[in-house]
């Protein structure tokens, strides 16, 4: 299976992706230290994005969630990429501020709402996110 997207911020990334079944707030929901989803009313409490492709509708709740980011680069603990059916300025901040401050980096991808549902059946398999400038491409391998 292959997807294009819009690259938001450029970068590669490689893991098994988590498909989100709801939409997850990174401020309340996220432990920065473990880098698993807290929030125990979500669908995938429990769940560790570290070194994950996360996948989700859009992420929600406050300009928190961009400090949250930048905690679970530094703490290395992050996803190995986003992939949303929205873009999230917000999220982007957090990478880009990591970036900044010398901190690994990782690319966010929007590939529509299409493109997520699309995904949904993918989860767990493994999958390779290549941003650059002009063009994003997801390559999920099925077997």
């Amino acid at each position: 299976m292959e997807l294009t997207g819009i690259p938001v911020h450029p970068g590669e990334g490689r893991g098994r992706l988590l498909v989100l079944d709801r939409p997850l707030s990174f401020w309340g929901g996220v432990d920065p230290e473990t880098g698993r989803v807290s929030d125990p009313r979500h669908p995938q409490y429990g769940e560790s994005l570290s070194g994950r492709i996360l996948v989700m509708e859009r992420a929600i709740g406050s300009s928190s969630s961009s400090a949250i980011m930048l905690e679970l680069l530094r703490n290395d603990v992050a996803p190995a990429a986003i992939v949303l059916g929205s873009t999230d300025a917000i999220l982007v901040l957090g990478v880009l501020v990591a970036e900044e401050l010398g901190y690994p980096s990782i690319p966010l991808v929007d590939v529509g709402g299409d493109g997520f549902k699309g995904m949904r059946a993918a989860s767990g398999r493994l999958c390779e996110v290549r941003a650059q400038a002009r063009a994003a491409i997801l390559r999920v391998v099925l077997a």
